[in-house]
């Protein structure tokens, strides 16, 4: 699975292949077989030891700090896996990683007085977040250099009359005013204000 992993950080998923993989390892391909079912197998395998890399939040104490530093290591653990993000959202996975992830997650939130259904709403808005932020970060088309020159560029295509605020806001950042760069921090502070604001307007719900 570690083979695997450097093939895909080095070219993507589709550089994962049970052929590649064996001449990795500098066995046949056949042997492999030996120890997983098929690149399915591979596939799960490899996304469950990126989300083991992931740090479980604490149980107990305060959940807030908790959580966000969950939510920062999943997203620099998948900023170091460009190809993470895609495979564990759209797989069911449940093996020992993710389940241990989720169950920590949970208790979390429960322990700090959420119930089941507003804690299981809860970590998967926090997820939605990281994933959907994640694949943005890693599939922006511009540098955080290039911000600026490029609004100048987009000015000319927003006439004032027709899109007045749009044109204002490009016109900040063209000038250095506003640097543009949306910030992973921002919207997940959003997400953990309001959550907190659910905890306390429903208090601690019974199990």
């Amino acid at each position: 699975m570690s083979a695997a992993i450097r093939l895909a950080d080095e070219g993507g998923l589709e550089a994962v292949s049970m052929r590649k993989l064996a001449q990795e390892l500098g066995v046949e391909a056949m042997s492999l077989y030996h120890h997983v079912a098929n690149k399915d197998d591979v596939l799960d395998g490899i996304a469950d030891l990126v989300v083991a890399q992931i740090e479980l939040p604490a149980i107990g104490g305060d959940w807030k700090t908790a959580i966000r530093k969950r939510a920062h290591s999943a997203h620099e653990v998948l900023l170091r896996h460009p190809w993470a993000s895609m495979l564990i959202v759209s797989r069911l996975n449940i093996g020992p990683a993710m389940l241990r992830y989720v169950n920590a997650t949970l208790g979390c939130l429960r322990e700090a007085g959420f119930s089941y259904q507003l804690a299981d709403h809860a970590w998967n808005a926090i997820d939605s977040h990281i994933y959907g932020f994640t694949l943005q970060a890693l599939n922006f088309p511009l540098d955080r250099a290039e911000y600026a020159s490029a609004a100048r560029g987009f000015l000319p295509r927003l006439p004032a009359e027709q899109y007045p605020y749009m044109r204002e806001l490009t016109q900040l950042v063209a000038d250095g005013a506003h640097h543009g760069v949306q910030q992973f921090e921002f919207g997940l502070e959003l997400i953990l204000d309001g959550l907190e604001r659910l905890r306390t307007k429903r208090g601690v719900a019974s199990p």
